[in-house]
């Protein structure tokens, strides 16, 4: 929209300041589908201006100038103004109203839907780029920190004499604990300060130290699973009712029921968490790689208690955060290090810091029930989820998900079935519970995904045609009228702007089986398997295949995903995350598991908590987008929930079994998922 010549644009990164730049939160895949349209206006708003500029020095008409390539042209002489001498001038007219804009065409982008290089490619590649674990400042002290190991536990005593004569080590700093819900406040225990990480890290180890475990020192992931499951069996509060699916069971010539389970999941991305504050003179300066600047600045001005206009906060590159790196406790913890000891200081999170206290994603259960009429049709329909709600992080006694959780995968589930009904029961967390790269729809798109399949088989039809006759005619679902009993979510987008269509899941579906080849013939101990799913915004329709080894493990000759993401602003990104988040799905799939005994989690580093390798990524994976002039939908995290079905559904075809759990691997091949 700004005629800008892309080779002489500079970008960036913006301190965190949401009175200048409105959000700057980068999770829920938002960045493209909350900024496409200002953007825009705001480049076509520079453009008008910079061309009321020229005209004024020329005193021409500014129907006669037109803005190109970085420089303002005057049509009936040729004369030209390059930006740079206009600013000046552009910048002292008033900004034209809005409803005079005119945005580009489609026909007219020179970059939009283009392949354009990124910028910062390069210093990634050669090592050059600045993430948040390479700060360094002078005088700076690196913080390491013991944390309580039961959430909600306190520190009884320390010793920190040991620790105090490591070379190195300048101070050991008591912590305050957050009684849950502990929100974004950290969890406390007990700094140390030190000239290097090398000494902070052995200070920590030489410190004594007893803990009260607090009222989460029972957690236990077994026990819990089994209470999870025993809720989900039977009756919850009902999230949405349409006819009387109860009734259609009864009457059903087929019924199948099936119950799925998934444990929790740690973020454990490649970057470990980092942090670096310096307070002076009651402002407070922050580098950090977050993923929300603004939920820093707020949170580290109530842990300060100054206003938040002292506080800047400059952003990293991050080296991973699906939506880890969201919540600002470990900012908070180096704001209050350098308040405590005057110097700038920088906390570290080491793997097992990271690995055990992360914002958990959360653990589910789910029971669901079909009935089929004699021709194969869904006449009926039940579901019933349970799991801990991320609202448990925030608010006391918060039990059951509200409408957003819901509203991924349950509540605007898109099926033709006459008769449905979706209910949720009631899980105390245990632990704390926070978004993760595509948060509900992970547990609720494997257990619709799943069944949809076993339903399939059990209709005796072919699985994509099964799908595509569950969704049954193009329309335009209106979930005001499907018998939901709280608000439709749609991702904070209005309905209006981005209906839930069929045609799209149709596209998608199809696009994905053709591409796939779906329907042919396969060698004996292979199969396909097929899912698609609806999350921020965007349609995404996964097919897997799968070719089992001689030792019982899995491997993927090829993935196909097909996306509908609406207009596309740079589709090598569009791929890019597909793909990032097809191996992420596969990674969880197969290994992700955060298990918990005595209130702690087991799992510590990427020895116990795997995540799939080289040797594991599909040998094909292939993204197909869909064309469309539809709003931008998100990217970053609709390719993950359609994996872990269609995965599950693949190994089904292949082998005759049936996956209801996740991690996959260790159940096919025990010993091989432990290498």
């Amino acid at each position: 929209e700004l005629e800008a010549d892309w080779s002489r644009v500079k970008v960036e990164q913006a301190p965190g300041d949401e009175e200048t730049y409105g959000s700057q939160n980068t999770d829920g895949s938002r960045s493209i589908r909350d900024f496409y349209r200002p953007v825009r206006e705001a480049g076509a708003l520079a453009r008008m201006m910079l061309e009321s500029a020229a005209a004024a020095r020329w005193k021409v008409p500014v129907g006669e100038v037109e803005a190109r390539q970085h420089e303002v042209v005057h049509g009936p002489t040729g004369r030209k103004l390059a930006y740079g001498a206009l600013v000046s001038a552009a910048r002292s007219l008033a900004v034209p109203a809005r409803e005079t804009i005119r945005l580009k065409e489609p026909s007219q982008f020179r970059y939009i839907g283009k392949e354009i290089p990124i910028v910062d490619l390069f210093d990634m590649t050669t090592g050059r780029a600045q993430y948040g674990m390479d700060l360094r400042r002078e005088g700076m002290l690196v913080a390491v920190i013991a944390r309580p190991p039961v959430y909600g536990g306190t520190l009884a005593s320390v010793d920190s004499a040991a620790a105090e004569r490591v070379p190195g080590v300048e101070r050991v700093v008591r912590m305050k604990e957050a009684p849950p819900p502990s929100a974004f406040t950290p969890l406390g225990g007990v700094a140390v300060l030190a000239r290097n990480t090398w000494a902070a890290i052995q200070g920590r180890q030489r410190l004594t130290l007893k803990w009260n475990d607090g009222p989460h020192a029972d957690y236990d992931s077994e026990k819990y699973r089994a209470e999870l499951e025993r809720t989900a069996r039977r009756p919850g509060k009902v999230a949405r009712r349409q006819g009387d699916a109860a009734r259609a069971l009864r009457r059903a010539a087929k019924r199948v029921q099936a119950d799925y389970y998934i444990p929790h999941l740690g973020h454990a991305q490649m970057e470990p968490l980092a942090a670096l504050a310096i307070f002076q003179n009651g402002k407070c300066d922050i580098w950090a790689p977050t993923q929300h600047p603004q939920a820093a600045r707020d949170a580290v001005a109530q842990a300060l208690e100054i206003p938040v206009e002292n506080i800047r906060v400059d952003v990293t590159l991050l080296g991973g955060g699906f939506g880890r790196k969201s919540k600002p406790d470990f900012i908070v913890e180096a704001a209050l290090l350098a308040k405590e000891t005057g110097r700038p200081v920088k906390v570290v999170w080491t793997r097992e810091d990271d690995v055990r206290h992360d914002y958990f994603h959360t653990v589910a259960a789910q029971h669901l029930e079909g009935g089929l009429d004699a021709s194969g049709r869904v006449t009926g329909w039940l579901h019933r989820t349970v799991l801990p709600t991320i609202q448990a992080t925030f608010a006391p006694d918060m039990l059951y998900q509200g409408d957003a959780e819901l509203g991924q995968g349950v509540t605007d589930l898109p099926f033709d079935i006459p008769n449905l009904q979706a209910e949720c029961g009631p899980a105390p967390a245990r632990t704390r519970i926070g978004w993760y790269r595509s948060v509900i729809n992970i547990p609720h798109a494997f257990a619709i995904g799943s069944f949809a399949d076993e339903l399939a088989h059990a209709a005796g039809k072919d699985p994509k045609d099964f799908l595509l006759q569950l969704l049954g005619p193009d329309r335009i679902v209106d979930l005001s009228k499907a018998g939901l009993a709280g608000e439709p979510w749609n991702y904070d987008g209005s309905f209006e702007d981005y209906p839930i269509e069929i045609a799209r899941y149709r596209r998608v579906l199809e696009l994905a089986a053709e591409k796939s080849g779906w329907g042919q013939p396969l060698p004996e101990g292979s199969g396909r398997g097929i899912a698609v799913h609806r999350s921020f915004l965007s349609y995404v329709a996964t097919v897997v295949q799968v070719a089992m080894k001689p030792d019982g493990s899995v491997t993927l000759p090829r993935v196909d995903v097909a996306v509908d993401a609406g207009s596309l602003t740079h589709p090598e990104r569009v791929r890019a995350q597909m793909e990032g988040a097809t191996i992420m799905g596969l990674s969880n799939t197969l290994f992700g598991e955060i298990t918990f005994k005595a209130g702690r989690p087991v799992q510590s580093n990427y020895t116990d908590y795997r995540v799939a390798r080289m040797d594991i990524a599909p040998r094909e994976l292939a993204v197909h987008l869909v064309p469309s002039t539809a709003l931008p939908g998100g990217v970053g995290e609709p390719g993950v929930p359609p994996l872990a079905p269609a995965l599950c559904n693949a190994i089904f075809a292949a082998t005759g079994r049936r996956i209801r759990s996740l991690p996959v691997a260790q159940q096919l091949a025990p010993g091989v998922a432990s290498r």
